[in-house]
């Protein structure tokens, strides 16, 4: 075997981290290690957005009080989630096949959590894009766009290729050193700011209604629901039930409460700092770039479109560290997922195990695709519907493990090929709850969900469609990828 070869062989087998597989018991970790993976995806400049434009909708003190919300439910959900993956061995996507959706109905879990971890990855990319530009002081060019994504794409590329064990290295380090610098940004924020505590506390629109509260929660829920399948991927190495709810818990009390809430005191703080940089004639040409009639309306405007630039006037070189800090992290854990979520896409759809290198790179072809298409312009819709999407699976996932099998984990000696009654459970849940969101009627989706999705699921599965009926079983090798081919084996 050539010197090539070999190296390629050990990058592959470097990579299949548990991919397809149960972890072995020897390899299974405590769940403060594994806390810097949940902590790390979520202590971001995305977050610190989202907790920023909820306080200019229902002013601080509701954001912090929505955030609370969103982190209980997120803790919850969360916990219940990775149990299910921490008894099975197995990642969020995977479990699914066993629990809920069948070994070739498990696409659909993989398609979201596809569509949930890469529009992060493209999301986290634009922010960089827009700080970048902003600390360096360049124009939005052709070349100035091609060298700053494709210099972040290659560093994504990089430090993935070496699967989760250096993830988690990265993650532990960086959430420090992010968490470290939030906190200096946050007391150069008010040092600087004309306002006091009491003052930003205080802040508020003139009208906030139960409309406007109820579409903040559901915004926040949505990163509340990706946190829940994404620290159910890192369940699967979790040792026991107690180290599943340290991570999950103290995931969501980090990033859907700490970091949410952080962002809604800074941006309000630092308001005033932005519009005396703004209101500075020297400036008059970063505020001409701004949307807005006045500098109020401009400097909410650069919050929400150009969060490392906000963070960049305020704390400067610290700022522009800050950016990078919390999202060199994130990034790695969504290029890492994201990889993973597609491996089990193409595998359940095809029975095909392909390479983890190949769905690195088509992960970060995917994100540079939702950069092309303008995916800041969708965060609150993305977040709303991701929220009703994640919950559903959860639920159902949760609902399998907790009611139907009474704790038990599904026998993985063969499996359902489509468990029909899962799939039209989640389709029915998810269904109902997004046209109510987009109708209007109720914005808090991710609640109907939560006891529709179950309610189908027990129903269906006690009456018409048992274990087994409408589809056929496969053996559980093969839903695992132990074996190349998915052979059928008799139906009951």
């Amino acid at each position: 075997m050539s010197s090539e070869r070999q190296n390629s062989t050990t990058l592959r087998a470097q990579m299949e981290d548990n991919v397809l597989n149960p972890v072995a018991d020897e390899e299974r970790q405590g769940g403060w290690s594994l806390l810097s993976n949940t902590a790390g995806v979520g202590t971001t400049l995305a977050m610190l957005l989202i907790g920023g434009s909820a306080s200019y909708i229902v002013g601080v003190k509701w954001a912090i009080a929505m955030s609370v919300v969103s982190a209980v439910f997120g803790s919850v959900v969360g916990s219940l989630t990775g149990r299910v993956s921490q008894s099975t061995g197995m990642s969020s996507t995977v479990t699914t096949r066993f629990h809920g959706l069948g070994a070739t109905g498990s696409a659909l879990a993989s398609f979201v959590f596809a569509w949930m971890i890469l529009s992060f990855l493209a999301l986290e990319n634009v922010l960089l894009y827009n700080g970048t530009l902003f600390m360096l002081g360049w124009a939005p060019t052709v070349a100035n766009t091609i060298g700053i994504y494709g210099a972040l794409t290659v560093l994504w590329i990089l430090l993935a290729l070496f699967g989760v064990k250096l993830v988690q290295k990265t993650s532990l380090i960086l959430t420090l050193i992010a968490g470290a610098l939030m906190v200096v940004v946050g007391f150069l924020a008010f040092s600087r700011s004309d306002l006091g505590v009491g003052q930003v506390f205080a802040v508020q629109p003139e009208h906030v209604g139960p409309a406007e509260i109820m579409g903040v929660l559901a915004t926040m829920v949505g990163m509340a629901g990706a946190l829940a399948l994404t620290g159910a991927d890192f369940a699967r190495y979790a040792r026991t039930s107690r180290d599943v709810r340290i991570m999950a818990v103290g995931g969501n009390v980090i990033v859907n409460f700490g970091v949410v809430s952080l962002g809604a005191l800074l941006y309000q703080a630092g308001d005033t700092v932005v519009a005396r940089f703004l209101e500075d004639p020297a400036n008059a040409g970063v505020a001409a770039a701004q949307a807005g009639a006045g500098t109020a309306e401009k400097v909410r405007f650069l919050a929400e479109t150009n969060a490392g630039a906000y963070f960049i006037l305020l704390a400067g070189v610290v700022g522009f560290l800050v950016m990078y800090a919390a999202q060199v992290k994130a990034q790695v854990i969504n290029v890492y997922a994201g990889s993973l979520s597609l491996t089990n896409l193409v595998d359940a759809l095809l029975g095909r195990k392909v390479s983890r290198i190949l769905m690195v790179l088509l992960g970060n072809a995917i994100a540079l695709v939702a950069v092309w298409g303008g995916i800041l312009g969708f965060l609150a819709q993305f977040l709303g519907a991701l929220g009703i999407a994640t919950f559903s699976l959860a639920a159902l996932v949760i609902t399998d493990f907790y009611v139907l099998r009474r704790q038990q984990a599904a026998p993985t000696d063969r499996v359902e090929r489509m468990n029909w009654a899962g799939l039209i459970a989640v389709a029915v849940g998810f269904g109902t709850s997004y046209l109510l969101l987009v109708t209007g009627v109720f914005v808090l989706g991710f609640v109907i969900t939560l006891v529709l999705t179950p309610l189908v699921y027990v129903v269906l599965r006690r009456t018409v469609l048992p274990e087994g009926r409408g589809t056929t079983f496969v053996a559980g090798t093969a839903a695992l990828r132990e074996v190349e081919v998915l052979d059928e084996v008799s139906a009951v």
